[in-house]
């Protein structure tokens, strides 16, 4: 069933819990040990750390980004990323498939790979690797929201009008943003899509298209026989092998190697970080090879440190940091804060009407419920990775999330736990499956994938502006020391997937930190 197709993913993907830190443990004392000293080190490739490195190099400052995972390059006909329907080491981080209900375990050799779930207590986090971060995974939807639900979620001195005038636009155009061409809507693959369009308005719900990081001329040559498919059979939620999604390793980070003054470090698998004794920041790397062996350990100084490697791996760093003496004096709002934005994910089965097979992907349309910030959501109908013909596609939704939960140190695992409340977001839930049910209509089955694995695409806080960071990402008391990615989110991104605001909320942190503290703190 496609249902077991995504759940497969998330099944394989629970595997690599916790094990990005293994590679400490099991390094031999003839693991060499270096030091370096560099101006400014980043951790983490992905939306934050794409653009401080872009930015920080355009002011003439030397940069070193470290990289967990490997690169992907890709092209016509490529064969860099997994393929959903034959999964293979390449899908998840440094583990292999758990089983679920009902569904078998698939072993695979450790490997660097793309995904790794993150477990919790009542909610779990889907974590990617790889330069370019979740950019290279996410279905790519570019989304805005409107200066009402910025200003119910956001800080009020996060000016909505200055993020709608600057920085929203600069994202738009360093990613490329287009919306899908009739054209290719139109063709034979494209039907879920035509679908789903009729059926929400029919249901009484606006429909609109989804701006997306893609050119779309891709998609059309394949239906001309020019490249072998990827965006027209839905195989394109591990990464488009084709090329033409601008990713942000073959946009901001590229563009930041351009200047000849950032350097990406890949398969640097950061463990510690901490003050050092002079002020300056002290990290503690493993650089591993493919099946996460410690090749050699670093020790590298830095004037400033910028934490950009997601939601999870940030709070991770700076938690562990917290409770073993590293960085004495942290907030005591660190690991609070933490949201799903509000993700869910459903199976649609359709007996009234056929979405047909292969599904063009990755996203066409949406639709938007923002009249009423209390319960604001989106719902998108997302491609199945190319299977037979069972009449089935997926409806994701997502919204303002009110709820909260927080991360916990467990000392024993040297490691932290997300706590989720049961029964949060029980409103927004129960919201999003009203309109998916609408839109599906009664001759249909939904299966909600995330009720019975309750896992988010998009986590976002635990350390949020203005109880850990200032609106620039400085860690509060901490001179030199910054979280620009999704961890700085306040738990939500107001109905939007959070690609966008990351981007432009760490766009306006640069322009500010580059005026005010390149060569005083950098």
């Amino acid at each position: 069933m496609p249902t077991v197709s995504r759940r497969s993913v998330l099944a394989g993907a629970a595997a690599a819990t916790g094990l990005s830190l293994l590679g400490a443990g099991r390094a031999s004392a003839r693991v060499p040990l270096t030091r370096e000293e560099h101006r400014v080190v980043i951790i983490g490739s992905g939306f934050g750390g794409g653009v401080t490195a872009l930015r920080l190099a355009q002011a003439g400052v030397p940069v070193l980004v470290l990289e967990r995972g490997r690169r992907w390059p890709t092209g016509p006909d490529a064969e860099t990323f997994p393929h959903a329907t034959s999964p293979d080491k390449r899908m998840f981080w440094l583990g292999s498939a758990p089983s679920l209900p009902g569904i078998p375990s698939v072993p695979f050799e450790p490997y660097t790979g793309l995904l790794e779930q993150v477990s919790g207590k009542g909610m779990g986090m889907m974590c990617a690797a790889g330069v370019g971060g979740g950019s290279l995974v996410y279905q790519g939807m570019t989304l805005q929201p409107t200066a009402e639900l910025f200003n119910t979620c956001f800080p009020e001195q996060l000016d909505y009008a200055e993020m709608d005038r600057v920085y929203y636009p600069r994202v738009a155009r360093m990613l490329r943003v287009r919306t899908a061409p009739d054209e290719l809507i139109a063709s034979k693959t494209y039907a879920a899509a035509r679908v789903f369009a009729r059926s929400a308005e029919k249901a009484g719900y606006a429909v609109s298209k989804i701006p997306m990081p893609i050119d779309w001329d891709y998609a059309l040559r394949e239906l001309d026989g020019e490249m072998q498919p990827s965006y027209t059979n839905g195989d394109c939620a591990l990464g488009v092998n084709n090329g033409g999604k601008h990713s942000v390793d073959v946009t901001y980070l590229a563009a930041a190697e351009a200047t000849g003054l950032c350097t990406v470090a890949t398969q640097h698998n950061v463990t510690d970080v901490a003050k050092a004794a002079d002020g300056r920041w002290e990290i503690t790397v493993d650089r591993i090879n493919t099946r996460g062996t410690v090749l050699e350990k670093k020790v590298l100084t830095a004037k400033a440190l910028v934490l950009a490697a997601g939601t999870a791996n940030t709070t991770r760093l700076l938690m562990r940091a917290a409770a073993k003496g590293g960085i004495p004096d942290l907030p005591d709002g660190l690991g609070s804060g933490w949201g799903s934005n509000g993700d869910r994910i459903y199976t649609w089965t359709d007996l009234a009407d056929d979405f047909g097979a292969p599904q063009g992907g990755p996203v066409v349309y949406g639709s938007k419920e923002w009249d009423d910030p209390a319960l604001a959501n989106t719902v998108i109908q997302a491609s199945l990775p190319p299977l037979p013909d069972l009449r089935t596609t997926m409806l994701v939704g997502f919204g303002i999330s009110q709820d909260r939960g927080r991360f916990v140190y467990d000392a024993a695992k040297d490691d932290i736990v997300l706590h989720w409340p049961a029964g949060a977001e029980r409103e927004l839930s129960r919201r999003i499956h009203e309109r998916i049910s609408r839109i599906a209509g009664p001759l249909s089955v939904l299966v909600d994938t995330t009720a019975i694995a309750p896992t988010t695409w998009h986590p976002l806080g635990g350390a949020a502006m203005e109880s850990v960071c200032d609106l620039e990402g400085r860690v509060l008391g901490q001179r030199g020391l910054y979280v620009l990615d999704g961890a700085l989110m306040p738990g939500t991104t107001a109905a939007c997937n959070p690609s966008m605001t990351i981007a432009a909320v760490a766009e306006r942190a640069l322009d500010r930190l580059v005026t005010t503290e390149v060569d005083r703190v950098f």
